[in-house]
Order: C-alpha cells, then structure tokens, then sequence
C-alpha cells in the first residue's frame, strides 16, 4: 500500500509536465500553421467584404503565388474574374486546376462545373456545352442538365431539349412534362413550317398525351384541325378545352368562333361561352360573344349590350371604347378622332404581361421572349390582371 502511494505522488507531477510539454507543442503546432497561411488570402478577404474586388483580385494572386497548390485559392480567383467578366482569366484559372494530377475527385468536379459556367457568361455555348456533358454522373449533375436545356432552347434544339428534359422527369429532378409538350408543340410547327400536317398531328398527339391539362397542345390541335377542313372535330375539342382547361379558354376564344362559324353552331359556341363568362369574365370571351351574337341574327345594337353588361361590374376602359364605337355622339363630326384617340390610349391595356420578368407583348407567348420562362404570361389581358 505504502508502495503504491509513492507511486501516485510520484506521478502526479509528471503528468502534469507531460501535460505542460503537449500543450506548447500544440501551440507552437498553430503558431506555425497560422505563419504558413498567406497573409495575402486574409487582405484578400478583407477586400473582397468591403466589395473591393480590384484589390481583391491583386491579392488573391499574390496568395496563388505563394502557395500554388491551394485549390481554394484557385476556386476564389477564378469566381472573382467570372464576376468582373474577364471570363478568359477565369477559364486559365479553372483549366490549370483540372490539370493537376494530385486534384481530389470532388474539386475537379467543382473546377468542371465552374469551367462550364465561365465558358456560359462568355457565350461559348458549344465549349460550355461539351464541359456541362463531362458532369453527368456527379454532384453537379441537375445544375448542368438545367444549363444543357437553356442552350437547347436557346438554338431552338428542340430534339436534344426534349431528350435532357425526358432525362430529368425520369431521374425525378423535376416535372418536366408540360416542358416535354411545349418541346414537341415547338417541333411540330416546324413540321407545319415545311408543309407536313400528318408528321404535325403525330407531335402535337404526343404532346397531349405527355400534359393532358396543358391548354397548347388542345389549342395546336384545334388550329390544325380547321386547318385540314376538319371544323367539326375542332369544335369539340374547344368545347372540352372550355370545361377541362377552363383558365386558357380565353386564348381559343376566337378559333371558337372560327370553329362554330363553320359549322353553324353559333347558338351552341354562344351558349359554351356564356357559362364561361359567367364563371369568369374576360374580354376575349367577351369578343368572342359579341360576335357570334350578330352571326346569330341579332341586331348589332343589342349584341353590343353585352360591353354595357361587361361595365356593370368590370371598369374597363377596353369595354366601353367598344361599346363607343358603334354609338352616334351628338357631336358625330368628331366622332372618329375621339374613337382614334380611345384606341390608341387602349392599346397598352390590350397587351400581355409576362408574371416573371414583366415583358409586355400584343400577343400571346407560351415562352416569354425577354426572361425565356414557359408559362408565365397569364391568359387575360393587362386590363385584366
């Protein structure tokens, strides 16, 4: 017992100057750790939070210098020079990091995708192409295919678009069957373009069969069958599109109108439409009713009561020059300057909005030709909205 106690006070004292001697090791560990970190990556830093990116810059490359090996560094430098535009700079940087042998396999994925996006902001589409193709299989795999699909689109491949959005639906990186529709709708008026309706009717069945509730391919559908004489099958499927996809019914609003003209169903069109316009009003339905009212056989007057109507509930400017146009003013004589001027003051309201970037246009987009989003020009009017 007495044996064991000498040992215990005897090793007390010992560990503690073990302990003693670990501790400065360590800290002489950091001390050297923190003396071999460039203080150029520290000025560096500073600068680049006080939004100095010139100087920035400057001191990035003199940490590179420094100790070339650090990819970190590397990975900086090239964003910086991406930011400021000098994507040829930023290219050098990405390239002589895929270069090194000793690269992990996570950082040369990281350099390949930082690569693509600098060959992107340059405009080098078939460079950034061939770069975004070598990350298949990673990581960045959804963010490259999402770049591959925006140059599709852009050179209007709509092939190659729709092979990569296909991809995607199937690896569930998102829905992609509405865009699978546009793609096919897009082929399918190139077919048209080149004088095939059959090879048309083929693509646009499948873009139906690819989005059942997506309005465009009904509506393609519908012109192509007017088109080829088929009046009575356009028709029906308008007046399913009125029930199924109601929202858009009125973009098809005047290929109703067509559609019932040649099939002298206006009665039964007006009728569809009504319902319509009851559920909720919009000016191209509105239109729409107006004139199959006349073809019916009413009088212009009372057709045109349905902009008074209109104006009981919506404050539309649009409505009540419609409506004005075909009244007798005290004045008559200056009847035509004042239409003119209505006209012209409503024609703003006539266009429409894209809900992404705010891009006005007199027509309707399926793809908005300012920010490139599907979908996002509503189906109503800028009065409307």
């Amino acid at each position: 017992m007495e044996f064991d106690l000498v040992w215990m006070l005897l090793g007390l004292p010992l560990a503690f100057v073990l302990g003693w001697v670990a501790s400065r090791i360590d800290l002489r560990q950091l001390r050297a750790e923190n003396r071999s970190v460039p203080k150029a990556y520290f000025k560096g830093l500073n600068f680049l939070l006080n939004e100095q990116q010139d100087q920035a810059i400057d001191a990035f490359i003199e940490a590179v210098q420094n100790d070339p090996d650090t990819s970190e560094l590397h990975f900086a430098l090239g964003n910086l020079f991406r930011r400021r535009g000098e994507y040829d700079r930023a290219v050098r940087v990405h390239e002589h990091l895929l270069s090194r042998g000793d690269l992990a396999r996570k950082d040369r994925e990281r350099a390949q995708h930082a690569l693509a996006l600098d060959f992107l902001k340059a405009g080098l589409l078939d460079r950034a192409e061939d770069a975004l193709a070598k990350l298949e299989a990673t990581p960045f795999e959804a963010q490259a295919r999402l770049a591959l699909l925006a140059i599709y689109e852009r050179s209007r491949d709509w092939p190659r678009a729709a092979a990569i959005a296909h991809k995607m639906h199937q690896a569930e990186q998102g829905d992609f069957s509405t865009r699978l529709a546009h793609y096919l709708c897009e082929q399918a008026q190139e077919q048209l373009a080149a004088n095939n309706p059959p090879n048309a009717r083929v693509l646009l069945e499948q873009a139906r069969a690819s989005a059942p509730q997506a309005p465009r391919p009904r509506i393609d559908l519908a012109r192509l069958d007017l088109r080829s004489g088929q009046s009575r099958a356009a028709l029906t499927a308008l007046q399913a599109m009125a029930i199924e996809t109601a929202p858009a019914l009125p973009l098809a609003a005047a290929l109703l109108v067509e559609a019932a003209r040649a099939n002298a169903a206006e009665a039964q069109a007006i009728t569809c439409l009504q319902q319509h316009y009851a559920a909720a009003p919009s000016l191209d339905v509105l239109d729409a009713i107006v004139a199959l009212t006349t073809d019916a056989g009413k009088p212009l007057a009372e057709a045109r009561q349905w902009y008074l109507r209109h104006l009981e509930t919506e404050p539309s400017l649009v409505a009540a020059t419609k409506w004005l146009a075909g009244e007798r003013l005290e004045h008559e004589q200056n009847h035509p300057q004042i239409q003119r001027a209505l006209d012209h003051a409503t024609q703003p309201l006539k266009r429409y909005r894209c809900a992404a970037c705010g891009f006005e246009a007199r027509q309707h987009f399926w793809q908005c030709p300012g920010c490139q989003t599907w979908d996002s020009y509503p189906a109503r009017r800028v009065e409307e909205l």
